[in-house]
């Protein structure tokens, strides 16, 4: 069955029909074969006889030229394992199916492959022209082993890289819903949509932040279509990540142009979560106000200084990527202005300890401003705990002030 195939699929040579002419005919077959090299013979072999009854038959034996071989001697660059080849079907059998790789040969599809093919190859046709993979080039027959199925993938993950670079949006559907995101399904990879990559009408606003209610408001998604653009593709990790701020991004864009940075807004607090407050500031656009810009104090939760639902005045400090940052803090008076006027490196000032920290201690000398003193004082946490109590108010000396900076060093005064 092979051989026959390779006639039919390489195109075998017809034999030329050799004429006899009275010198050749009158010589002995076995002369000839003395004077010129033997050729390898051939299970094909094409017989022309004279129509003169005095003529000897002339057996021309050809010598048929393998599928790989032609493809030596045709091609310099020879396709390899690895690589995507696409031809025309010329043959589907029961278990295999041959695809025609002009120049280089035929391809074959079977065995393991055919099998997890099989519901693709009920569809194809002769003649249909179709994609695959070289899984490998040392078939007994000389043809390319091919598979339809890693063809398929390796096409996939190179059209996400194109809708990657196209900035394509695409409707999919929500298949899953974890505490860190959603699991969306495309072309047959499942990929994840981080809960961080969310339009502002789908991100989970918790109040207080409990992560098991955010899970339950990000599986009211699961069933939905939403329109997603491609971040990343990796097909050596198989790691799909998708974002659906992208199908917003050249209108939010647009909106955003309006505004710079000092402008002063007026918006409505829309959600408050561990690092910042959410503010809309018109129709599909919002601001964000990170912890470290919501006071000059400390701020360990910003859910003791706004709500959701409130009315707010803030500034903006930043516009970038169609994204802009607001503070609230930059509205009041910047303490250590004030502070510049009083203190001076050397000076023994009153601090309250508000909060311990991995370097050591955080003492408030006046309201929004704060200097560090460090654990190396102490030896360890535990005697700097011990000597420094939380709530409490202790002399230091100030080792370090630089206003501009907003930086300030404390030394402990033993009483």
């Amino acid at each position: 069955m092979f051989n026959k195939l390779k006639a039919t699929l390489n195109g075998s040579k017809k034999s030329e029909d050799t004429t006899i002419d009275s010198k050749t005919a009158s010589r002995d077959t076995s002369e000839d074969t003395t004077k010129e090299p033997k050729k390898k013979s051939s299970k094909s072999a094409t017989v022309t006889k004279s129509n003169s009854p005095k003529r000897k038959v002339a057996v021309v034996v050809e010598e048929k030229p393998t599928v790989m071989g032609t493809l030596t001697s045709s091609a310099k660059n020879p396709p390899i394992i690895g690589d995507l080849v696409e031809g025309p079907v010329i043959a589907v059998e029961k278990s295999a199916v041959y695809i025609d790789l002009v120049p280089f040969g035929t391809g074959i599809i079977y065995g393991r492959e055919f099998m997890t093919a099989r519901d693709v190859i009920k569809k194809i046709n002769v003649g249909d022209v179709i994609a695959a993979k070289i899984v490998d080039t040392a078939h007994k027959d000389g043809y390319y082993e091919l598979s339809l199925k890693e063809a398929r993938t390796a096409l996939i993950w190179s059209e996400a890289e194109t809708a990657i670079k196209e900035k394509k949006v695409l409707e999919l559907p929500v298949k899953e819903a974890n505490k860190g995101g959603l699991l969306i399904e495309w072309q047959g990879i499942m990929g994840f949509l981080p809960a961080s990559q969310l339009k502002a009408e789908h991100y989970p606003r918790i109040a207080d932040g409990d992560k098991d209610k955010i899970l339950d408001e990000l599986k009211k998604l699961v069933g939905t279509h939403i329109g997603v653009s491609i971040i990343t593709a990796d097909p050596k990790e198989g790691k799909l990540i998708f974002s659906e701020k992208g199908s917003e991004q050249k209108e939010k864009e647009k909106i955003v142009s309006k505004y710079e940075v000092g402008d002063e807004v007026n918006g409505t607090v829309t959600g408050v979560v561990d690092f910042g407050v959410f503010v809309k500031l018109e129709e599909n656009l919002e601001g964000l106000v990170h912890i470290s810009e919501i006071d000059w104090g400390l701020v360990e939760d910003p859910r003791q200084f706004v709500k959701t639902g409130q009315k707010i005045h803030a500034k903006i400090i930043e516009v970038k990527d169609g994204k802009i940052s607001l503070s609230l803090k930059q509205l009041k008076t910047n303490p250590w202005i004030e502070a510049a006027k009083k203190y001076k490196k050397d000076q023994t000032v009153s601090g309250v300890i508000i909060k311990f920290n991995r370097h050591g201690a955080l003492a408030s000398i006046e309201e929004g401003v704060a200097g560090l003193v460090r654990i190396t004082e102490f030896g360890s946490e535990e005697k700097l705990k011990k000597a420094l109590e939380l709530g409490k108010t202790y002399s230091f000396k100030i080792a370090l002030f630089d206003p501009k900076e907003q930086k300030l060093a404390l030394s402990f005064v033993a009483k």
